[in-house]
């Protein structure tokens, strides 16, 4: 079945009888020739949609090939189905390319999941999508609907609420309650993309509930789709027992959520929009000074959690209930206004799971504050560089942080709405949540290009030593191969376990860069593998070492794309080439046409230990931040 005109904002219904699937091919998207590069990029990456066993909470976001011929796909698993049926269901749904052969774009719709792929970019923008889909239950008809549909919506309602307050794994939620007089008993499930924020997702949910009238009325039960959505409710429980949650419904849907999100107008906000035009598209995620005194007890001590090179960074917690990590500018730093706006109106604009997301910023008088989510176990130089903690990590969880901190770079790269260049990614610049998964963070020194730019030259040299591409330490010529050479380094570090320093091997000491490609020359690989990393999975940690090693060598052009090191590192059958010789490491003495600006950060045993073996360099190392769990 087609739809038209998609992309328009015009409103498009369809109405469909009872079945288990849908398919819908979206004509307005374009087509493709048989036998193209387009298709073949799209049955490759159709193949892959569930094959990386790590995506355990049914959420899957990939893309494969160059453009113009690169293909997206999504996708969303209900989240209370095992990893099993998830991954079977969107096996079953890739047969949408038959049914909707020659299209570029299709969405397919099971039960269980649902698969959308485009050949535009649709992670974090499906949004614009504006059709619905409706599905009504035929099972009964309710006489005293009008009772019904309050209690349907008041049910729905609450659940929206928990859904959207839900993390950027899953915006879920599944319950029960009573009809009224009747006592029957209603069954609702609700769910968002989850990229999308708290405001996002609900705004979402609510529209798709204000739909019930026309698609449901008179039912015992429907659903509505929309693209970053979707609700269900039913006279039976049609999910598994394990998600069910009683809800208390006595009054009709409860109001939209305060978001942290929300505007808080300040006495500063007519300067914000005179003297900053810039932050202006940011202005809906502004806070007032005092809501963050509050929430961080006056940027307590207690509460600090680092310092970094534009100024400390303290843990909060806003009246909702949210907990915050805030950084507070310095006011003698010079750099502090470019770096804050860069951050704020890039990060306002990002979603995806593997960045952290930016909850707001306060612009008043002197302060300037930037607001995001507290990550639990603070940045991955923490575990990976401690001799004892980066036990904790084992091989799994480290090839889950290594392959989220490329579906970031990729992201920026390639998905965003502009091209973007990090230019300081790092072990510091990497944050982990509750459950180990990775962030990328601080974007202060991120550059912005245009999609069809591939590379730029700069005279501001900013980053870290160690982890900056030779062409852009020396030349300043910027471009995404600037990142995986970061990446590369990364990757070695935590294979290795050990920072980008000296690292002595017998009487000689070398970086590691350099001292892991001599290694697999030798065939003695195994001398680059952290110690306490056990044998069983010694083949995968290989493959990481050849991957990282072809990032980091010296000519940009012989670099991976982020597109191929997501390829590399979810096939195996996936060939590697050999990598040619890294690039040489540069000490701060061969750099002294960098204008550079050294600051400190919290210490920990283990950095202090670095510092003394190792040579690198800060260069205007201005957002940086580490930040230590308490």
């Amino acid at each position: 079945m087609a739809i038209d005109s998609v992309r328009t904002i015009s409103f498009r219904t369809l109405l469909l009888l009872h079945s288990h699937f849908y398919d819908y091919c979206l004509t307005s998207f374009g087509t493709y020739a048989p036998n193209s590069t387009y298709q073949f990029n799209l049955n490759i990456l159709l193949s892959k949609t569930t094959s990386n066993p790590n995506v355990d909470y049914g959420f899957y976001n990939l893309s494969y090939g160059q453009s113009p011929d690169t293909v997206y796909a999504i996708g969303l698993c209900r989240a209370d189905v095992t990893p099993t049926t998830c991954r079977d269901c969107l096996r079953n749904s890739t047969t949408v390319t038959h049914s909707c052969y020659g299209y570029s774009s299709a969405i397919s719709i099971y039960d269980e999941c649902l698969l959308f792929y485009s050949g535009s970019v649709i992670f974090g923008v499906v949004p614009t999508l504006d059709f619905t889909i409706y599905n009504r239950s035929v099972r009964e008809n309710i006489t005293n609907w009008d009772e019904y549909k309050l209690v349907v919506n008041g049910l729905l309602g609450s659940l929206s609420g928990k859904a959207a307050s839900g993390d950027s794994h899953r915006k879920f939620a599944a319950g029960n309650t009573e009809a009224g007089s009747s006592g029957r008993k209603i069954y609702g499930v609700v769910q968002c993309m989850p990229d999308l924020d708290e405001s996002e997702c609900r705004n979402c949910l609510d529209g798709a509930i204000s739909k019930i009238p026309e698609c449901c009325n008179g039912s015992v039960g429907g659903r509505v789709f929309k693209p970053s959505c979707n609700i269900r409710f039913e006279s039976y429980r049609f999910y598994e027992a394990t998600a069910d949650v009683p809800i208390s419904v006595s009054a009709p849907a409860p109001a939209p959520l305060v978001s942290p999100r929300s505007v808080y107008m300040t006495s500063s906000q007519g300067e914000l929009e005179a003297n900053n035009n810039e932050i202006k598209p940011a202005e809906s995620i502004q806070f007032n000074f005092k809501t963050i005194e509050v929430a961080t007890n006056s940027f307590s001590d207690a509460n600090k959690l680092g310092q970094g090179g534009f100024g400390p960074v303290y843990k909060g917690k806003l009246s909702n209930g949210q907990n915050i990590a805030v950084k507070r500018l310095s006011g003698v730093s010079g750099q502090g206004d470019t770096e804050f706006k860069n951050e704020v109106l890039l990060m306002a604009k990002l979603q995806h799971r593997n960045l952290v997301q930016l909850l707001g910023f306060c612009l008043e008088e002197k302060e300037r504050l930037l607001i995001y989510e507290l990550l639990a176990n603070g940045s991955l130089d923490y575990f990976i560089f401690d001799p004892i903690k980066r036990g904790y990590l084992d091989w799994g969880t480290r090839f889950n942080i290594i392959n989220g901190v490329a579906r970031g770079l990729h992201y920026l790269h390639e998905d965003s709405q502009q091209r973007i260049i990090h230019r300081d990614l790092k072990a510091s610049n990497i944050l982990l949540d509750a459950k180990m998964n990775p962030k990328i963070s601080d974007f202060g020194m991120a550059k912005l290009f245009s999609i069809d730019e591939s590379q730029a030259k700069t005279n501001r040299i900013v980053g870290t030593l160690g982890y900056m591409a030779p062409e852009y330490a020396r030349y300043g010529q910027v471009s995404i191969k600037s990142d995986v050479f970061s990446f590369g380094v990364l990757i070695l570090e935590i294979v290795r376990g050990q920072k980008n320093g000296g690292i002595h091997d017998g009487e000689n000491i070398e970086h590691l860069p350099s001292f892991a490609w001599k290694n697999w020359r030798k065939g003695t690989s195994s001398n680059i593998v952290d110690p306490t990393l056990n044998d069983n999975s010694k083949s995968e940690i290989l493959r990481c070492i050849h991957i990282g090693l072809l990032c980091v060598q010296e000519r940009a052009f012989n670099r991976p794309t982020m597109a191929s090191v997501l390829l590399m590192l979810e096939s195996d059958s996936f060939s590697l080439p050999e990598p040619l010789q890294p690039a040489f490491f540069m000490k701060k003495n061969s750099l002294s046409h960098i204008k550079s600006e050294e600051h400190s950060s919290v210490p920990t045993a283990s950095s202090e230990q670095n510092s003394k073996t190792s040579d690198i360099l800060s260069v205007d190392e201005a957002s940086i931040t580490k930040l230590y769990p308490r």
